[in-house]
């Protein structure tokens, strides 16, 4: 019985501890959305959020009717790191995988 009443009362302790602060970023809303795709040939979108992310991109199917059709993607998105620069990494997505390059990310040689 007792063994019961000190797990509860470290229950109860737990619950009652004060929740995290949350980051700024919890917070953060979209400020702009823009989206064309009828669900039939390519696509493009555009978001921004009050945080300062940004992310667009374009897809299109390619190779249309043969054992190697697929969807071919161009875009980009950047953010704000928490050392205050502006991250960009732009990127392509197709048959041969996904591609990014961003100043900060290491190069291929």
């Amino acid at each position: 019985m007792k063994s019961f009443i000190v797990l509860a009362l470290f229950v109860a302790a737990a619950v009652a501890a004060p929740a995290a602060p949350l980051s700024p970023d919890a917070a953060a809303e979209i400020v702009e959305f823009d989206n064309d795709n009828i669900g039939v040939g390519g696509y493009r979108y555009r978001v921004r959020t009050s945080n300062g992310i940004l992310s667009e991109e374009d897809g299109q199917l390619v190779d249309v009717g043969s054992e190697d059709e697929g969807i071919s993607v161009r875009g980009q998105f950047s953010y704000v790191g928490p050392d205050g620069v502006n991250y960009l990494v732009e990127y392509v997505a197709d048959k041969n995988g996904f591609r990014p390059v961003g100043k900060h990310l290491p190069q291929n040689a």
